[in-house]
């Protein structure tokens, strides 16, 4: 039986058949230009807090549905006014929920103050200009995903060109190997959450951050829930962390977001 990164690999194959690559890319190189993602998750170089990268969030393969019926410009609102660097926003469809036009909306109708990621599962080019043409500022490169040295190296330096952020993904050493091989690789995201069985450890960020060069901005994703598990990993020394499932399912989701981004090591 396929896992389930395969089987929403095999999906995103499917999705990106059906992509004008050239009017996409057209759409891109004459969109606004992105925001600076990585200089708003910086702030601990001034001795500020880690910062928060907020991710917009209604369902997960692992979880099911989280917040269905969430209002998620009301929520995005939310997480800028009350200490988040950045947001997520989660855009496949089938497995998570998400939109493409939720994130156009927040560069365009419903404006985010705040730098946006395109979370997804990038595997080709024609999705990298379809980021950029909806208003991504950043996006998420998953190491997991990209076995093929040169395809992984040729999509970063392609977001790069368009003068998006990268979110390089990795969660063993292997790939963490892999990710710092990346020209002008800048932003890592250590996953606490190991892919083939879902199972979720913080230990997995404070075991990887040591073997990341100063210079690089490090991220620790999955299972961050408790001002204690922010304060941890501010120990480990991580940079930034991206939180979505703890935001969504918060009773005070305001009271939630502030918890989670006022802690420094």
């Amino acid at each position: 039986m396929p896992n389930i990164l395969e089987k929403i690999l095999a999906q995103k194959k499917v999705e990106i058949a059906a992509l004008d690559v050239v009017a996409l890319r057209r759409a891109a190189e004459s969109a606004p230009a992105p925001r600076d993602f990585l200089a708003a998750l910086n702030r601990r170089r001034n001795g500020l807090p880690v910062a928060l990268i907020a991710e917009l969030k209604r369902a997960s393969p692992s979880k099911g549905l989280l917040a269905p019926h969430l209002d998620l410009f009301q929520v995005a609102e939310l997480y800028a006014d009350n200490g988040a660097a950045a947001i997520s926003v989660l855009t496949d469809e089938k497995f998570f929920l998400g939109s493409l036009d939720t994130l156009r909306a927040l560069r365009t109708t419903h404006p985010a103050p705040v730098p946006l990621l395109r979370k997804d599962f990038i595997i080709d080019e024609a999705q990298i200009y379809e980021a950029r043409a909806n208003g991504a500022d950043a996006i998420l490169l998953i190491a997991a995903a990209l076995t093929d040295d040169a395809h992984f190296a040729a999509l970063h330096a392609c977001a790069l060109n368009l003068g998006l952020t990268v979110l390089v993904e990795v969660h063993d050493e292997a790939e963490t190997e892999r990710a710092l091989r990346l020209a002008d690789v800048r932003l890592i995201g250590i996953n606490n959450r190991n892919l083939a069985t879902f199972e979720v450890s913080l230990a997995t960020s404070e075991r990887l951050r040591p073997l990341i060069p100063a210079g690089i901005t490090v991220v620790a994703e999955s299972g961050i829930f408790t001002a204690a598990d922010v304060a941890r990993l501010a120990t480990a020394q991580v940079d930034a962390i991206l939180v979505g499932e703890a935001l969504v399912t918060a009773p005070d989701i305001a009271a939630k977001v502030r918890e989670l981004s006022k802690h420094r090591s």
